[in-house]
């Protein structure tokens, strides 16, 4: 009756290997009866009473507190804290549902994924789904090692035109200061200065790069990995409710349960459908996020190769026009210094 409910057309589930038992069923089964039992049976907190005489005092010594409210208060404010009473009691109840399905649903959760790692469940698996999800991962991480070797040229690169710049200062002074060597180190002197303003320009569409690796990589992909991690948190959560529904099935079908299979079956459908939503969501954003990848990096690898070709080749303005084309704007020099009002 179960296998009649689920949807076959897009997922499929894989058997493993049962190396169980049928007393497993049983046991498994009299433990979420007995957490039940404990969850409900629980001690009422609004009955307690007051212990004068001891562990071996008579009943005689066993006070209800809810007499010693009522002589110790005046009938005007006990008759108006019975509102108040009732409303704290009425969240506590509801506070306590919360945590009673949670612990259940945390149960079955984990029941399954026990299950599945010895080999006595059965998942559900999107074998099409499944195999988009690992390249997307794969592809995370080779993004992940271009980003970290790009940061790396950048701070390289900056070091290098950092030390051009300082050598051209020394050039330019001793051009100053040596006559006999003025022309020699005044050319040198302009070289690295040239050298240093092209740096700056490649450092320029660098960074760009960077930063558009940077989003796609740590916002765009990241964004899509956590819907699949939602996903995934779905699937786990259908198919131990699915479990639950099938050791009911091949169950008695006496009044109770009956009563806890159509409940079982209600929350079934309820997992089902947002198992559904989820997988259709991890579709789609996986198809998005592979036509903006191509998009994005299209531009990008086109602009890295224009600018490294340009700045190498010695060609100032085919590098000044790269930037121009993928419309780059350098910050002037001493733009991220504070103005001297600023600093006052």
């Amino acid at each position: 009756m179960a296998d009649s409910m689920m949807s076959k057309a897009a997922t499929m589930e894989i058997p493993i290997n049962s190396n169980g038992d049928s007393r497993t069923l049983a046991e498994d089964d009299t433990l979420e009866q007995d957490l039940q039992q404990v969850m409900v049976s629980g001690p009422n907190l609004n009955e307690t009473s007051i212990v004068s005489g001891g562990y071996g005092g008579t009943a005689e010594g066993i006070i209800p507190t809810s007499s010693i409210k009522g002589s110790n208060m005046h009938h005007t404010n006990s008759s108006s804290s019975i509102p108040a009473d009732e409303a704290s009691r009425g969240v506590a109840v509801e506070k306590f549902d919360i945590v009673k399905k949670w612990g259940l649903n945390t149960y079955k959760c984990t029941k399954q994924m026990i299950s599945e790692r010895f080999g006595r469940g059965s998942r559900t698996v999107d074998l099409e789904l499944e195999a988009q999800i690992e390249v997307l991962r794969e592809t995370k991480r080779k993004y992940e090692s271009v980003l970290h070797l790009a940061r790396a040229l950048t701070n390289h690169f900056y070091s290098m035109v950092q030390t051009q710049n300082a050598l051209g200062d020394t050039f330019a002074d001793l051009s100053q200061k040596s006559p006999e060597l003025r022309d020699e180190f005044g050319y040198n002197a302009e070289t690295q200065k040239l050298l240093c303003k092209n740096g700056e320009t490649l450092l320029g569409a660098i960074n760009y790069f960077v930063s558009s690796i940077n989003t796609l990589v740590n916002k765009t992909m990241e964004d899509t990995l956590l819907t699949i991690k939602m996903y995934e948190n779905a699937r786990l959560e259908f198919d131990a409710y699915r479990a639950d529904l099938e050791e009911l099935n091949m169950g008695p079908r006496d009044a109770v349960t009956m009563a806890r299979f159509e409940a079982a079956q209600e929350q079934y459908q309820i997992h089902k459908d947002k198992y559904e939503r989820l997988r259709s969501d991890v579709t789609i954003k996986i198809k998005f996020l592979e036509e903006n990848k191509v998009k994005v990096m299209h531009k990008q690898l086109l602009l890295f190769h224009n600018a490294i070709s340009a700045y190498f080749a010695g060609n100032q303005q085919q590098l000044e026009q790269t930037l121009k084309q993928f419309n780059i704007k350098l910050k002037p020099p001493g733009a991220d210094k504070p103005s001297w009002l600023e600093e006052q």
